[in-house]
């Protein structure tokens, strides 16, 4: 069992920067692909940034790219998110999410933990 707790919620304006973290617990001598989701209201989850444990590959959603970075401290067992240049469009309840298997896959069916969530919220 994994446990993973979010923090770094918090209100910004368009433009601005936030930083989430996401600590592992539990059984994290396991080797595990990490990633980020969110959830706007009335909406699915989605997937935004992913990173595997042994090469450290990253994959972002299109809608992130450029502006969000993944990240993590394997000594911590802590995974970052990195958001710049926030919009409106991007407030939503952000999860962070782990799976053991291989791949790093943007499904959220294929994730084994997740984390209770943090809001994020950007005002135009």
């Amino acid at each position: 069992q994994v446990q993973l707790v979010e923090s770094g919620e918090g209100l910004v304006q368009a433009g601005g920067s936030l930083r989430l973290s996401c600590v592992a617990s539990g059984h994290t001598s396991s080797r595990y692909t990490m990633a980020w989701f969110r959830q706007a209201p009335g909406k699915e989850r989605d997937f935004v940034a992913g990173q595997t444990w042994i090469t450290g590959s990253t994959f972002y959603a299109d809608s992130v790219k450029g502006r969000f970075t993944i990240s993590r401290d394997n000594a911590k067992n802590t995974v970052y998110l990195q958001m710049n240049s926030l919009k409106p469009e991007d407030t939503a309840v952000y999860y962070c999410a782990a799976r053991g298997g291989p791949g790093l896959p943007s499904g959220s069916l294929q994730y084994d933990y997740w984390g209770q969530g943090t809001q994020v919220t950007v005002s135009s």
